[in-house]
């Protein structure tokens, strides 16, 4: 892959837009090295650095949250900021880099934003109280191939919070119902099915979070490709619970 240089124009928002420049940025950074260049280079100017949420810088953490060019974590398919990288641009492009945009996410400070919220509801979900006893017990119990492979998937969501800033209607529909989906298709799941789903509706709700109307920019926008289709089982879920609890 051919290896280029390229000058930018980063527009960030710092509680409003400010523009700056950039020189010989390599092609092969990934997004938030450039962040760092750009960071030395107003340090060096006498400005204060912009404040950004990191961490592995592996795509896993789900720290790393910037609405790039108008998409959450930028332009490439099921991808993080962190590892997104400058090929991505050319030469001259102008950047417009802003931070998640959801009542339940306020803005920390520049593109800094407090996503606690995702771990009220994973909280209000609670434990699951099944012994499972050592690595050989815990895999001696049957799980369906099918199953198995759903749960893994929904277990892969790192609470990034892209589904959120992605929803017109900040809606963590995407987030709760893959919570709710890697423990309900799985036996230790079982013993808690119905508290968990019903606490973490609420706690979402609680929250502040908007509707789900179905228009799938979550799924579009997830890092990991998180099928909607859980939030239909998360659905079941919670109806399923409510008739139980009812009676």
């Amino acid at each position: 892959m051919e290896h280029y240089n390229m000058n930018l124009t980063l527009k960030v928002w710092r509680q409003k837009i400010i523009k700056t420049k950039l020189k010989e940025i390599s092609s092969e950074m990934s997004f938030l090295e450039m962040f760092d260049v750009l960071n030395e280079q107003l340090i060096i100017e006498g400005k204060e650095p912009i404040a950004f949420d990191h961490d592995c810088r592996e795509g896993i953490c789900g720290t790393c949250s910037m609405y790039i060019n108008g998409r959450a974590h930028g332009p490439w398919y099921e991808n993080t900021v962190c590892q997104l990288h400058m090929r991505a641009f050319k030469n001259e492009d102008t950047i417009v880099v802003e931070p998640w945009r959801a009542n339940a996410f306020p803005v920390i400070k520049d593109l800094m934003v407090d996503r606690s919220a995702f771990d009220r509801i994973i909280q209000a979900g609670g434990y699951i109280s099944v012994n499972t006893g050592n690595a050989v017990d815990a895999n001696s119990i049957p799980v369906d191939k099918k199953n198995a492979d759903e749960a893994f998937s929904a277990a892969s969501c790192i609470s990034c919070g892209a589904c959120v800033a992605a929803c017109k209607n900040g809606s963590a529909m995407l987030f709760v119902s893959a919570k709710v989906s890697q423990l309900a298709l799985l036996p230790q799941g079982a013993p808690e099915r119905e508290s968990r789903v019903l606490n973490m509706v609420a706690q979402m709700d609680k929250e502040g979070f908007g509707n789900c109307t179905n228009t799938y920019a979550c799924e579009a926008e997830c890092p990991k490709g998180i099928s909607v289709k859980h939030i239909a089982r998360l659905n079941k879920e919670y109806l399923s619970a409510g008739l139980t609890t009812e009676e």
